[in-house]
């Protein structure tokens, strides 16, 4: 849903923009903020305000895309998983026991773009060198050709330092490595 196709003619639609919280969005704390080119600053900043008065964790989308990025992440891992079991690769029990004990036990904790930029020592663009290739060759295998350009690969490293500046990354991976080790025992503590 785009705020810009259901308001486009309406008087006041500097004050419309789209909402899309995540499901369930009494115990998931985003919601994505999607304004209209016609919407005003205002407006954003007073929606953006009212969803942190009531405990949600707003996130700017830069412009209007189908699917709003919280699903558009989940599809493309959806997308993966189901050819992956399609290709004989995995169970669908055991690419859910990787996402629960694997990635999405290091995401909760960190992200993507930070997980990444732990891992390789001299950070984003170091991974970008090692990694990107055979991101490619296996996004190619699938149809996708989206190569981890040299000036994407500048923005997100410089927006990662702006983050997170180099001489601190000994420091934050040690934080990684406590967190990840008080969650896992907050979950054997759970299970027992």
């Amino acid at each position: 849903m785009c705020a810009s196709r259901r308001a486009d003619d309406s008087a006041g639609r500097e004050r419309c923009l789209v909402i899309h919280p995540g499901n369930p969005p009494y115990l998931i704390r985003v919601a994505e903020v999607i304004p209209a080119p016609f919407t005003s600053d205002e407006t954003i900043k007073k929606c953006e305000r009212l969803l942190e008065q009531a405990g949600l964790v707003p996130i700017r989308v830069n412009r209007e895309v189908e699917g709003f990025v919280f699903n558009r992440l989940q599809g493309a891992m959806l997308r993966e998983a189901y050819c992956l079991v399609r290709d004989g690769v995995a169970s669908v029990e055991d690419i859910d026991r990787i996402v629960r004990d694997g990635l999405g036990f290091r995401w909760s904790v960190m992200w993507p773009f930070e997980t990444v930029d732990l891992n390789t020592r001299g950070g984003i663009k170091a991974h970008a060198e090692r990694m990107g290739p055979s991101y490619e060759r296996m996004g190619a295998e699938r149809g996708q050709h989206d190569p981890w350009t040299e000036e994407l690969v500048e923005q997100v490293e410089a927006e990662r330092r702006a983050l997170l500046p180099l001489d601190q990354w000994e420091e934050r991976t040690a934080w990684r490595d406590r967190s990840l080790m008080a969650l896992l025992a907050a979950r054997q503590s759970i299970s027992e």
